[in-house]
């Protein structure tokens, strides 16, 4: 039955079935719970030694039913993922993508004119700088779901460097993933742990700081070796043979394509234009929150003023700088609305959705046109949409078995008796054994920090030392688990199966999670301030 390495979907399903047997073998149990407000929002947590025994509910043919629960979990993410894969169909189309990656390439062959910046490596300082980025996002605001969107962009571009999809995946998921370890700012981490401990918000960023340094000279590190190591040796990369998609789809004769502005261009400029300037009258002050810091000012109007100056440049050369115009200003409005109007999914697919749309009609496609580009889009991404609602199985299978508080209530009776150092690391293992079941950063915090704030006071360890646990205990194996509905979406989009993606990151998985417990032992041998 399994003569070759069993499909992705095999795996999850291996998954969910292993989960279901779980219900059987682990007796049910949950703790009570109460609803408290953390940072303005309500959040319902355990109450502290309320665990009690349930009856077993034993999943057996709810293994197939949690296909459609899983699926209709994680609708948001699924539909983010199909609107996506649509929206740059249609700007593929136009072929603008390929342009951008190929003018980009050429900008940086002249770079490696300068001496110092040929000999430190052209291509090492840009993965560098666009990982530096990802990791900025992922630690301030815990940009997580967006990377899905980015992979569609830099997969192509990292193979047009020569590279592999793996390596378009780690400067943007996994270098978000290292920031969100680090978790300097993140509000949806940081934050909710530290309410729910009763610690100043953000309190102790100075030692996190220093976290998010080492974690990411050693996480960049590594990818940049293993980059080189595919420019040397394309055959070398795990994913050689799954990237021929990739080569296929973006192996168009850039320096033959016609570039024109067609009139469309410029009605879709002054239409979008007119837009904008409605919107930065209605909204001409923003309020852009980092942490605990905010500053209001005049965001919109501003990139406004400056998307009328850029989309008129880009016109003038032609439809495909204009269309790349528009990528980029839909990147910036994402910014925007996830740091000043608290934007989500639904908010951002439409945002991908309405750029779709209008680069098919800057590019004078009919109606019909677009709409079978899109789903043209939607069918070829459709296979990474039905992973996640798999996936999504997973946790449906174990909370209806009512087995996720009792494995919780197992795991921390066996933190008594700990020293500090001990007991800190346990904390840690435990964070990242439930962050396997539950990859949700927030939900997590609501689950196990009442508990574990209350437990550290008991040995002596900071509550603070707990709440750093927690945060590289739920940051790090996100890029692994495969419960995590962002990471098989990512993996879905870039084509790479699930079994090579563990193969390449479980070496890098164990430094990481070494390197978490390494970085705990300080908070609690020495004095540091916020601990």
């Amino acid at each position: 039955m399994f003569k070759k390495v069993p499909h992705t979907y095999v795996i999850v399903f291996a998954i969910v079935i292993l989960s279901a047997i779980l219900t059987w073998i682990i007796p049910g149990g949950e703790y009570d719970r109460t609803v408290v407000n953390v940072n303005g929002t309500d959040r319902s947590v355990i109450i502290q030694d309320s665990y009690h025994q349930v009856d077993n509910s034993g999943q057996s043919w709810e293994v197939f039913s949690s296909f459609f629960k899983g699926f209709v979990d994680k609708a948001d993410i699924i539909m983010f993922i199909l609107i996506i894969g649509g929206a740059f169909w249609i700007m593929n189309a136009s072929k603008s993508i390929d342009v951008g990656i190929y003018s980009f390439l050429e900008f940086t062959k002249k770079l490696e004119k300068n001496k110092f910046i040929r000999k430190i490596g052209v291509n090492n300082i840009i993965l560098t700088l666009i990982m530096l980025i990802f990791s900025v996002f992922g630690a301030t605001f815990g940009m997580s779901e967006e990377t899905i969107a980015f992979t569609i962009i830099f997969v192509p571009m990292a193979i047009k460097m020569g590279y592999d999809s793996i390596v378009g995946v780690a400067i943007c998921f996994v270098a978000a993933g290292l920031g969100f370890a680090g978790a300097l700012l993140n509000p949806f981490t940081i934050g909710i742990a530290q309410g729910l401990s009763n610690l100043p918000l953000f309190s102790g960023i100075e030692y996190r700081l220093f976290c998010w340094f080492v974690i990411n000279i050693i996480g960049f590190t590594f990818i940049l070796r293993y980059a080189a190591k595919v420019r040397r040796n394309p055959e070398s990369s795990l994913v050689y043979t799954d990237d021929n998609y990739w080569r296929k789809h973006h192996a168009s004769d850039v320096e033959n394509i016609e570039y024109y502005t067609p009139v469309s261009a410029w009605v879709t400029y002054i239409i979008l234009l007119v837009g904008m300037v409605g919107f930065s009258f209605y909204y001409p002050q923003s309020t852009l929150k980092i942490g605990n810091s905010e500053m209001t000012t005049y965001v919109l109007p501003f990139v406004t003023a400056l998307f009328a100056l850029l989309g008129f440049m880009s016109l003038r050369k032609s439809v495909h700088f204009f269309i790349l115009n528009l990528l980029l200003f839909t990147i910036i409005y994402l910014i925007v609305g996830v740091m000043g109007y608290g934007w989500y999914i639904m908010e951002i697919s439409t945002l991908f959705f309405a750029m779709g749309i209008f680069s098919g009609i800057a590019y004078s496609k009919s109606a019909n046109d677009i709409t079978k580009l899109f789903l043209e889009g939607v069918s070829d991404i459709l296979s990474a949409a039905l992973i996640v609602g798999l996936a999504g199985g997973i946790l449906i299978v174990l909370e209806e078995g009512q087995i996720i508080d009792s494995i919780l209530f197992y795991i921390s009776k066996s933190m008594n008796d700990f020293g500090k150092i001990a007991s800190v690391g346990m904390m840690y293992f435990i964070q990242n054994v439930i962050n396997v079941i539950i990859p949700s950063g927030s939900a997590k915090a609501a689950l196990t920090m009442p508990m574990m704030s209350q437990f550290s006071d008991l040995i002596g360890v900071s509550r603070q030392a707990t709440v750093m646990a927690f945060q590289f205990g739920d940051g790090f194996t996100n890029m692994i688990t495969p419960t995590s509905g962002v990471l098989i979406g990512v993996l879905g989009v870039a084509k790479i199966p699930y079994d090579k993606w563990v193969k390449w990151i479980g070496g890098f998985m164990v430094i990481l999670l070494l390197l978490g417990f390494l970085l705990l032992i300080p908070t609690v041998t020495m004095e540091l301030n916020g601990f």
